[in-house]
């Protein structure tokens, strides 16, 4: 399955390094949906591009889009396509029997509350020592799906393509249009 990733990237880094395509950033980690940097790093991808440059460039809506924006910690923003082992466990939290069996409301699971979801994302790693992530809906559009890597998942992904983001991306554009921004 490819998953996408957008992140500040250093084209110099080797993949598992420090901005790095394949990098757990485990020490900017702490207010994310699933963060709990003191037991697991992970990683936010998304099942399309759009997804995962909808939540970069959501702090931004209502603004202009300007090259700008496509900067992190004075990093360009980049795209990456990984390509994750198709026998990799991915916790489906979209998945009614999922719920049912680990006593989740579809609520807690979507909310931005993160002293509701990080506590969750935790109890899961715990349970099933094998997952490799979980899988959860988009709060910007229920159709995306993203998914939450653990760091144990590092040996089962590798690198397809990663190339820093423009404004003319055809993803970007359609994420800026998502928000109704207009390139400047």
């Amino acid at each position: 399955m490819t998953l996408y990733r957008a992140f500040a990237w250093n084209r110099d880094a080797r993949v598992d390094q420090p901005d790095g395509a394949l990098w757990f950033p485990r020490p900017f980690q702490g207010e994310g949906r699933h963060d709990n940097p003191a037991v697991y790093g992970c990683l936010y991808l998304a099942d399309r591009p759009v997804s995962c440059l909808v939540e970069q460039l959501a702090p931004f809506r209502g603004q202009r889009l300007t090259a700008a924006l496509l900067r992190r910690r004075g990093l360009p923003l980049a795209l990456a396509a990984l390509q994750i082992d198709d026998r990799a466990l991915i916790l489906d939290l979209d998945d009614p029997i999922v719920l049912r069996r680990e006593r989740l409301r579809p609520s807690l699971v979507a909310t931005r509350a993160r002293e509701v979801t990080q506590p969750q994302a935790l109890a899961l790693f715990r349970r099933y020592p094998r997952a490799a992530g979980l899988r959860w809906w988009s709060t910007w559009e229920a159709r995306w799906a993203n998914i939450t890597l653990f760091d144990r998942a590092a040996p089962l992904l590798r690198v397809e393509d990663v190339h820093e983001l423009a404004l003319e991306d055809p993803a970007v554009a359609e994420a800026a249009d998502w928000f109704g921004m207009r390139v400047a």
